[in-house]
C-alpha cells in the first residue's frame, strides 16, 4: 500500500480571515491622516505667507505717505484687510490723554455717520482702552461689563478687536476693528498681525507728525515775515488784519480763522478779519468781552483749546452762531500790549488742535502784535512830522503873509483919504474888502492846518455836509470857516450847527433856484453861521416848519435866528449862538 500523499494548502490574501485584513489596512489609514495633516499645514503656511505679504504691503502703504490724515486712513484700511474686519476706526487721543479728539472711520457710510450724529468721545470700552491701553479681543461687545451701548442709527456690531498704537512711549491712539467678515470672532492670528501693523504704524505716524510740524514751522516763518513787512511798509491796517487771519488759518490747518480786536472804551470785541467760509457776514460783529469765549484769553493772557466750542460758548458768543467744533484761541499780544484774540476753528467732528499748533500760533500772534505796535509808533511819528510841518506853515502864514496883507490894507485905507476921485476910492475900498476876506480865508486855513490829519473834527464835518449838498444844488457852494471850530465849540452846539447847516442848504436846493451860495462860519464871542444865495428869495407863502426848527434850535441855546432878502437878490440866513451850551 502506497504511503498517503501529503498536500500543502496555500492560503491567498483574499482567503485570510477578516481580522487579518483589518490589521493590514491600518497603515493605509495612518497615511491618509498624515496626508490630510500635511495639507492642512501647507494651507496654514500658505495663509501665513499670504498674511505676511499682506502685512508687508500694509506697512509699505502706511509708510509711503507723509500726510497725517492719509496715514491714519491707510492704517485703518490695512488693519481691516489683515483681520478681515467689516468696520474699522482709529481714535486719536488728545494731549491730556483723557478723550478722543479725532476719529477716522472706514466701512461706515456717510448716511450712517450723519444718523449717529457725532463720533465717540471715549466712553465704555473705548474709554477703557484709553485708560488701560492694551490689546482687547471680544467675541461679543455687549457682554463686556464696560460696554456703553451704541447710539441710535449705529450699525450692529458684535466681535471686537482693539489694539493701541504707540509713538515712542506715548499712546497716540487706538485701532478698533469690529465684525469679522463671514461671521465668527477675531482669532489670535488676527490679534498678532494687527499688533505688528500697529508697531509699524507708530513709526509712520511719527514721521508724518515730524513732517507736518516742519511744514507748519515753514508757514510760520513765511507768515511772520510777510505780516511784518506789510505793516512796516505802510499797508492799510485792514488789509494786514485780513492777511493775519489768512496766515493763522494756514499755520493751524484750520477751516476758519477770526481776528478780533478790542474796543477798550466799549469793552467789546470787534471782528476785524475772517478767513474761511461765510467771512463777510461775520466781519464787523461786536461781542461784549465778558460774554465771549475769547474774553478769558484776552484778560488772562493764556491760550485756550476746546474740543467743541458749542459746549462752552455763551448765547452772546459769535461762535455759537457758526457750525464750529474744535477751536483754538491765542492772545494777540500780552499784558498791557494785548490788542485782541486770534481764533482758529474746525467744523464739528474735525481734528482738535494739537500742542504744536498752539505753540506756533502763539508765536505768530506775539510777533504780529509787536509788528502792530511798531507800525503804530511809526505812524504816530509820521503824524508828528506832518503836524510839525503844518504848524510851521501856519506860523509862516500868520507871522508873514497875514501881516503883509494887513499892512497893505492899512496903507490902502490911508490912501483913501487923499484920493479925490470917488470911483477910484470905491475901487480901493473894494480892494481892502478883498484883502480882509483873504485874511479871513488864510486864518481859516491856519486853523485847518492845526487839526490833526485824519481827525474827524467839526471843521471837517462841516466840509462834508457842504460837499454832499453840491449834488442836489447843482454847484459847489463857497465855504469860509474862521475861528477855533474844533476847540472853542462844544459837542452839543456843534451837533446843532451841523443840523442847521444841513437844513439851510436843503432849503436852498429845494426853493431858492440859486446858481451860487456862500457858507461862512465865524467863531468869536459867538458862533455865527451865514448862508447866502442868489436865488428868488424867501417866498411869501409856503410851509415854515423848517425855519421854525432853526429858530427853536437857536433859542434853545440862547441865541438868535434871522432870515431876510439880500441886497441884489437872494436870501441871507444868519444863525447866532454861544459857542458853548453852558452859556444858555
Amino acid at each position: 500500500m502506497e504511503p498517503e500523499a501529503r498536500h500543502t494548502c496555500r492560503v491567498g490574501p483574499d482567503d485570510r480571515p477578516g481580522e487579518d485584513r483589518a490589521r493590514l489596512s491600518l497603515p493605509q489609514l495612518r497615511l491618509d491622516d498624515l496626508l490630510t495633516e500635511l495639507q492642512t499645514r501647507l494651507e496654514t503656511a500658505r495663509s501665513t505667507r499670504d498674511r505676511m505679504h499682506a502685512l508687508l504691503e500694509a506697512v509699505v502703504s502706511v509708510g509711503s505717505d507723509l500726510d497725517l490724515e492719509t496715514v491714519l486712513r491707510r492704517i485703518t484700511e490695512g488693519a481691516m484687510t489683515l483681520a478681515d474686519a467689516r468696520y474699522g476706526a482709529l481714535g486719536v487721543i488728545g494731549d491730556e490723554g483723557e478723550r478722543l479728539v479725532q476719529f477716522v472711520t472706514v466701512g461706515v457710510t456717510e448716511e450712517q455717520i450723519a444718523a449717529i450724529g457725532h463720533w465717540p468721545h471715549g466712553h465704555g470700552i473705548l474709554g477703557l482702552l484709553i485708560k488701560e491701553p492694551h490689546v482687547l479681543r471680544l467675541g461679543e461687545i455687549s457682554a463686556h461689563p464696560e460696554s456703553y451701548g451704541f447710539p441710535a442709527g449705529h450699525p450692529p456690531m458684535h466681535g471686537f478687536l482693539g489694539v493701541p498704537i504707540r509713538v515712542r512711549d506715548e499712546v497716540f491712539g487706538i485701532l478698533y476693528l469690529t465684525e469679522k467678515v463671514g461671521g465668527g470672532g477675531f482669532e489670535e492670528e488676527d490679534e498678532a498681525v494687527v499688533t505688528a501693523l500697529a508697531t509699524a504704524a507708530g513709526v509712520a505716524i511719527e514721521n508724518a507728525r515730524l513732517y507736518e510740524d516742519g511744514r507748519h514751522r515753514e508757514r510760520w516763518l513765511e507768515a511772520s515775515a510777510e505780516v511784518s513787512t506789510a505793516l512796516l511798509s505802510g499797508t492799510d491796517p485792514q488789509d494786514v488784519m485780513a492777511l493775519v487771519a489768512q496766515r493763522s488759518r494756514e499755520i493751524a490747518d484750520a477751516a476758519l480763522a477770526i481776528v478780533s480786536l478790542v474796543d477798550v472804551p466799549a469793552q467789546e470785541f470787534v471782528i476785524e478779519a475772517v478767513h474761511g467760509d461765510a467771512s463777510d457776514e461775520m466781519c464787523g460783529v461786536r461781542v461784549p468781552i465778558d460774554n465771549a469765549l475769547a474774553g478769558r484769553v484776552y484778560r488772562g493772557g493764556a491760550s485756550v483749546v476746546l474740543p467743541d466750542a458749542r459746549e462752552a460758548a455763551t448765547d452772546a458768543e459769535v461762535l455759537c452762531r457758526r457750525d464750529i467744533g474744535p477751536v483754538l484761541m491765542v492772545p494777540l499780544g500780552l499784558g498791557t500790549g494785548a490788542r485782541g484774540v486770534i481764533s482758529v476753528a474746525n467744523p464739528p467732528g474735525g481734528p482738535v488742535f494739537r500742542e504744536s499748533a498752539r505753540r506756533l500760533l502763539e508765536a505768530f500772534a506775539g510777533q504780529a502784535a509787536v509788528a502792530l505796535a511798531v507800525a503804530e509808533h511809526r505812524r504816530g511819528a509820521e503824524r508828528l512830522v506832518v503836524l510839525e510841518d503844518r504848524d510851521r506853515i501856519a506860523k509862516d502864514l500868520h507871522d508873514t503873509v497875514i501881516q503883509r496883507l494887513f499892512a497893505t490894507a492899512m496903507t490902502l485905507m490911508s490912501a483913501i483919504k487923499i484920493i479925490d476921485r470917488p470911483d477910484v476910492a470905491h475901487r480901493v475900498r473894494r480892494a481892502i474888502d478883498d484883502l480882509d476876506d483873504t485874511i479871513r480865508q488864510i486864518r481859516s486855513t491856519i486853523f485847518a492846518l492845526q487839526t490833526s490829519p485824519g481827525q474827524e473834527g467839526l471843521r471837517s464835518r462841516l466840509h462834508t455836509i457842504v460837499d454832499s449838498a453840491a449834488e442836489s444844488l447843482g454847484f459847489a457852494p463857497s465855504v469860509r470857516l474862521d475861528g477855533l471850530l474844533d476847540t472853542a465849540v462844544d459837542d452839543e452846539v456843534g451837533e446843532q450847527l451841523l443840523a442847521v447847516l444841513h437844513e439851510a442848504l436843503s432849503n436852498v436846493a429845494r426853493h431858492a433856484q440859486a446858481s451860487q451860495a456862500t457858507v461862512s462860519v465865524d467863531v468869536g464871542c459867538d458862533l455865527v453861521l451865514r448862508v447866502e444865495d442868489d436865488g428868488v428869495g424867501v417866498p411869501a407863502e409856503g410851509r415854515r416848519s423848517g425855519l421854525r426848527n432853526l429858530a427853536d434850535r437857536a433859542q434853545g441855546l440862547g441865541g438868535s435866528f434871522t432870515i431876510r432878502r439880500r441886497e441884489g437878490g437872494g436870501t441871507l440866513l444868519q444863525w447866532r449862538v454861544p459857542p458853548t451850551a453852558e452859556h444858555t
